[in-house]
């Protein structure tokens, strides 16, 4: 698992226990750097695969770095999803066209703006009403998009 967001962090330990899913901390790596995408994947996934530690899913902290995963599994011999399955997250237009089509969790990015937008526009009319402005809290669902890099473990 790739991990740099503390709140994607969360609620994938959140999903994985109420799943009855167990994470092997072993196999839990930070990107030493968010913007480093494509290589931060590749190389983070190398560290993986020298654990000698054996894993049937990846989780990527975005779909950049999802891509450098698979690189990095393929170049090892693996085949995703067959002996790993690989999952990214933000679902931007090019996973659906990399091989294998990449699974990934899509935000709502168009939601997420305008419901920002119209939070600070009521914070702004509410302030100047010399009014005391209250945190406003949101939640958009993500939608998961299945593709090919996913599959059950092969037993």
């Amino acid at each position: 698992m790739i991990v740099d967001s503390s709140r994607q962090w969360a609620g994938i330990c959140s999903f994985a226990e109420a799943a009855g899913l167990e994470v092997d901390p072993r196999l839990v790596v930070t990107l030493t750097d968010p913007f480093s995408g494509y290589e931060g994947g590749y190389e983070r996934t190398k560290e993986l695969l020298a654990l000698n530690v054996p894993f049937t899913a990846l989780v990527a902290f975005d779909d950049m770095t999802a891509f450098g995963a698979i690189r990095a599994l393929i170049s090892a011999g693996l085949r995703v999803p067959q002996d790993c399955s690989v999952i990214g997250f933000d679902d931007i237009p090019a996973a659906a066209f990399y091989n294998p089509a990449l699974t990934s969790v899509r935000e709502h990015m168009e939601t997420l703006a305008t419901l920002g937008a119209e939070i600070l526009l009521e914070a702004m009319r509410t302030h100047r009403k010399n009014k005391t402005i209250s945190p406003v809290h949101r939640k958009v669902k993500p939608t998961l998009v299945v593709r090919e890099s996913t599959s059950a473990p092969s037993r």
